[in-house]
């Protein structure tokens, strides 16, 4: 094995790992506002208002990931993706540990949200400079024409965070409804002090991304975030536009479709779903890798509108079997709209990566995924519960997913793809993505 695919292997693990433990921290505060911060935060007697409450302050981590990938981009492009990844990596999990042991409403009051949303913040400024900085480690560290496979790596983060995360709440279920509420919801954050030493400890042998080291005029900026407003602003809208069912779709599908199965009037036992969840999660971490790889044999454009079409097609019968309470159908449902999902998630690391040239790429991608989530994956939740509230139909929903589907097919056919192995300069050519064997 020479020594570009030994690096490429470490960055690819240190990649993943890291994203786990990011995501675990992500999916853990997700799951419980699904299930219980509502009534222990935000108290009304309602429990589709304390519902919308709690999606509402789980909204709020990812209006500041913009601001969080501006910090941490500047971080990255100045100073190098090693630095930001090892800072995201502590901010989350310290924040994760202190909303696990935060007092509740019943406890101190209006204190106790009010709290709780600031954590949610610091969780939101971590991740929003995390994903993009994991993202150019495993990318730029990866050999010609397995970029999108070792892009995957880190997209592997997304499913095996979200697997930890459900899979604890599944065994804490099993303590009852009474065990959950009266302290149990707080073992799974606190878990997250041991799993954060771990990732430390891997992040901070990974050597230094390589399209970072090279000595490119032009490459370091003063201020990468003028820079990439300046010279990336067009691929930086693309690439919001990109992401509407790989972030939004996605937590349509996991925190919306769990509080809705579990609501009135459907009533699904919490067990049910998270079981059924769990098991989603599982088989969308066998798949992520070979759907990545196959982003570099058949084009990673192709495989991402493979996965919006097969989105939609498994989406809608995930939310119509609900009310019938068939378990097996939920269960199978479950799995096979992640496994379509993993198809618009495993290429978008090498899909957004290289849409931008190195100058300030990491601010660039940064601020796409960040601003794209918080638009697309904030308040999907939120407003997928207001239609249902509004117009008393769960097709409302579908309507709203189908219209994502759309827009991120437009602007995934639109968007530019670069390569690291051309020279780069100013006149750095684009080229598409648009044939069987794409560009690395």
């Amino acid at each position: 094995m020479n020594s570009t695919t030994t690096r490429a292997r470490r960055a690819g693990i240190a990649a993943f790992v890291g994203t786990t433990i990011e995501w675990y921290d992500f999916y853990v505060y997700a799951t419980a506002a699904a299930l219980v911060f509502g009534p222990l935060f935000f108290p009304s007697g309602d429990p589709l208002v304390e519902t919308s409450r709690a999606f509402a302050t789980f909204a709020v981590a990812f209006l500041v990931r913009p601001l969080g990938g501006i910090i941490f981009g500047h971080i990255g492009d100045k100073f190098g993706r090693r630095v930001s990844l090892v800072i995201t990596l502590l901010m989350m999990g310290v924040a994760t540990v202190l909303v696990g042991c935060l007092p509740t409403f019943a406890d101190i009051g209006i204190a106790a949200p009010i709290l709780l949303i600031i954590l949610r913040a610091l969780q939101g400024l971590a991740v929003g400079g995390e994903w993009g900085g994991a993202v150019l480690m495993s990318v730029e560290h990866a050999p010609a024409g397995k970029k999108t496979f070792y892009g995957g790596f880190t997209q592997l983060g997304n499913p095996a965070g979200a697997l930890l995360a459900s899979g604890i709440f599944a065994i804490m279920s099993r303590g009852g409804d009474d065990f959950i509420l009266n302290g149990g919801w707080r073992i799974p954050f606190l878990l997250s002090i041991v799993l954060v030493g771990v990732g430390f400890w891997v992040r901070y042998r990974v050597e230094e991304s390589p399209v970072f080291e090279q000595k490119v005029e032009g490459r370091k900026q003063s201020m990468p975030l003028g820079f990439a407003l300046r010279a990336n602003w067009l691929p930086i809208l693309l690439g919001i536009g990109i992401l509407p069912i790989s972030t939004g779709g996605y937590y349509l599908a996991t925190t919306f479709a769990t509080a809705y199965a579990t609501g009135e009037p459907i009533a699904i036992s919490e067990q049910v779903i998270l079981d059924a969840m769990t098991i989603a999660s599982f088989v969308e971490f066998v798949v992520t890798l070979p759907v990545a790889w196959l982003g570099d044999k058949w084009g990673r454009k192709n495989i991402m509108y493979i996965g919006l079409v097969t989105s939609v097609l498994t989406f809608i019968p995930f939310l119509l079997v609900m009310p019938g309470r068939v378990e097996p159908l939920i269960f199978l449902f479950a799995s096979l709209v992640r496994i379509a999902m993993s198809a618009t998630y495993a290429p978008i690391a090498a899909i957004l990566a290289q849409m931008f040239r190195p100058q300030a790429r990491y601010t660039s991608i940064a601020l796409s995924y960040g601003v794209g989530a918080a638009i697309w994956a904030g308040f999907s939740p939120w407003f997928a519960t207001q239609l249902v509230a509004w117009t008393g139909s769960i097709w409302s929903v579908i309507a709203m997913f189908i219209g994502m589907a759309v827009i991120a097919g437009v602007c995934t056919r639109l968007a530019p793809q670069h390569s690291d192995e051309a020279p780069v300069t100013a006149s750095f050519t684009a080229r598409t993505d648009t044939t069987a064997n794409p560009l690395p």
